[in-house]
């Protein structure tokens, strides 16, 4: 199976400087960024190995891996704005 990888620094190139200030400057945008990192790496894990998992319960992670990168993005255009 072909599993996308969804890192910040590939979602978000332009902003890979930010990233990197806000992940050393900022307690929020941190913790937002393992949560999503740790929810990437759960959801590119169950989708390479085809682990069985309701299309739900994915479509759920996928969602709130969408909200969490909609906050880390507004916390990047804050920041470099």
């Amino acid at each position: 199976m072909n599993v996308d990888h969804h890192d910040l620094h590939h979602e978000f190139p332009e902003y890979a400087k930010a990233i990197d200030a806000l992940k050393a400057g900022s307690t929020q945008f941190a913790h937002r960024f393992g949560e999503y990192n740790a929810l990437t790496s759960r959801i590119e894990e169950l989708e390479l190995k085809d682990l069985p998992i309701a299309d739900t319960t994915l479509e759920d992670m996928k969602k709130l891996r969408l909200k969490l990168k909609d906050e880390l993005y507004a916390m990047l255009r804050a920041h470099k704005a």
